[in-house]
């Protein structure tokens, strides 16, 4: 298969291999393939990330292997998504610089729209504190940056005792990270001390604040808060949106609740959990590291940890013995 569907010619060796001998034990792959022991496996990561090799389900311990009519769809299909999420970019792009020529000649129409971008950070945190100074019943927020800065936390203190002085209800979901962070946990104490109410959860999706259930302001860019952000009023959107927090704040464990840090029956802590089910995912240390808000480092850590209880020796050996072993779902070692 030629590069530019993303598989490199050691991949497609190994690829091409387990297809002419189905069922064979990794040893007698290394064997025909010619690679050692590591490098099989670092091709077995490979292409799993390209969904061509699974976990059997029919044959528990053996590996599944996508036939080639269907893998070179999926890998078509990759690539077709990758060029989509560049071409969304483009729109995105050429959305804000129409929404900025539009700024200087507006309210020519007098529409009602339930969607606005805000361009850049401080046009989002001049609306922000116009949401919170209008806010007549209930704050819900995501704060999906782990441990807080002192600066942050200083700052918002005065905004934050106003609004629960006047009997908003607030409501706000960190990372179990933060737990970690004696300041940032000082902080969330101060504000469940003044009623507002905190929970943590192992990762979030999104940042995102809802005010009064009829304004929600999320980023346009999960990965950069600076690129702007939308505005949603109304509508089905704003609901889903609802929908999300509440589903996430009933699943979240209150800031006094030990559980975040205790064990399951595998022996994982939540954090521990959550890494396992985005590794099998084939998402990235940095990439983890951010939806957990730890450093990329802790999350190697974790996932060498997480090897080391299941007695593997690449991510690939891991995704397949927690498949095995119930650790995770179908659906999660579809990427493992």
């Amino acid at each position: 298969m030629p590069d530019t569907l993303g598989m490199e010619e050691a991949t497609e060796l190994v690829y091409r291999t387990l297809l002419a001998h189905p069922g064979e034990r990794l040893d007698r792959i290394a064997e025909l393939t010619g690679l050692a022991e590591s490098e099989l496996r670092a091709r077995l990561d490979r292409l799993s990330e390209l969904t061509l090799v699974r976990p059997s389900h029919a044959d528990p311990g053996r590996l599944h292997v996508v036939a080639p009519e269907i893998g070179v769809k999926l890998l078509l299909a990759e690539r077709q998504a990758q060029l989509a999420l560049a071409q969304q970019r483009l729109d995105d792009a050429r959305y804000a610089a129409a929404k900025l020529v539009a700024q200087f000649s507006r309210h020519s129409s007098g529409s009602n729209e339930n969607v606005e971008r805000l361009s850049d950070l401080d046009e989002i945190r001049d609306r922000i504190r116009l949401l919170c100074s209008d806010v007549r019943e209930e704050v819900m927020a995501f704060a999906p940056d782990g441990a807080q800065t002192t600066e942050n936390m200083e700052a918002a203190k005065p905004q934050d005792a106003e609004l629960l002085g006047r009997g908003v209800r607030m409501r706000t979901l960190y990372l179990d990270s933060l737990r970690n962070n004696p300041p940032t946990v000082a902080y969330a104490n101060w504000l469940a001390e003044l009623g507002g109410q905190v929970r943590t959860v192992p990762s979030l999706p999104v940042r995102m604040l809802i005010v009064d259930r009829a304004t929600a302001v999320v980023p346009v860019d999960s990965e950069d808060s600076a690129a702007g952000a939308f505005v949603v009023s109304g509508g089905g959107i704003l609901t889903a949106l609802c929908g999300l927090f509440e589903s996430v704040w009933e699943r979240a464990a209150p800031l006094d609740c030990k559980s975040a840090k205790e064990r399951d029956d595998r022996g994982l802590t939540a954090s521990e959990a959550e890494v396992l089910r985005l590794l099998a995912k084939g998402h990235t240390d940095e990439m983890i590291a951010k939806r957990i808000g730890v450093s990329a480092r802790t999350t190697r850590r974790i996932a060498a940890d997480l090897m080391e209880k299941l007695d593997a020796r690449s991510r690939f050996q891991a995704g397949t013995s927690a498949a095995l072993r119930g650790w995770i779902t179908a659906d999660d070692a579809v990427s493992a």
